[in-house]
């Protein structure tokens, strides 16, 4: 029976279990389990972790269309022709993306804080979005943000395909 772990990655962690500074080796001690992708280091969330590599090629590989989703906290007001252009696809330099499903949503009550804060602009507002992705692109949600002109200030992975990051504390895992 396939090992499968869901990790609440906080800000700053390494998405790897070796190597310099904070890495998944300091959260999770269970042997031969792997990330099955990746969260870069300036994101939270989920990361399912497992020990069967077929099923982590299956969740992984972009040509299976997972749906990934996340909250997005971002620089300024977003607008519906932001939301529209994320929709619709966005033009990047490595081409243009998949329409992703994106909404305006309020900051979730459930949110924890994150350490450290984001940084704050007395004139400048933030927004919330939601938004769900079948790709997996290197940073490409930071990337998609700014292109449509809302560059990403927080973000946080909370689902991939059936697993929910649910009520997982920031730095637990719990076996599915």
């Amino acid at each position: 029976m396939a090992k499968i772990i869901a990790f609440n990655k906080p800000f700053g962690v390494i998405c790897q279990f070796s190597g310099e500074g904070d890495t998944l080796s300091n959260y999770v001690n269970i042997p031969n389990i792997y990330p099955v992708g990746r969260l870069d280091k300036d994101s939270e969330g989920l990361v399912i972790l497992t020990d069967d590599g077929k099923l982590q090629h299956k969740i992984s590989n972009p040509k299976n269309n997972k749906t990934k989703t996340y909250i997005v906290q971002v620089d300024g007001e977003i607008t519906e022709e932001a939301i529209i252009e994320l929709q619709s696809g966005v033009s990047l330099k490595d081409g243009l993306t998949k329409p992703a499903f994106s909404e305006k949503i309020q900051k979730p009550d459930w949110l924890w804080d994150r350490t450290p804060p984001i940084r704050k602009r007395k004139l400048i507002p933030t927004s919330w979005i939601k938004i769900s992705i079948t790709e997996g692109r290197n940073r490409q949600i930071r990337r998609m943000t700014a292109n449509v002109g809302f560059p990403t200030l927080r973000l946080i992975r909370i689902q991939i395909d059936q697993w929910k990051l649910a009520n997982i504390k920031v730095g637990s895992y719990v076996s599915l």
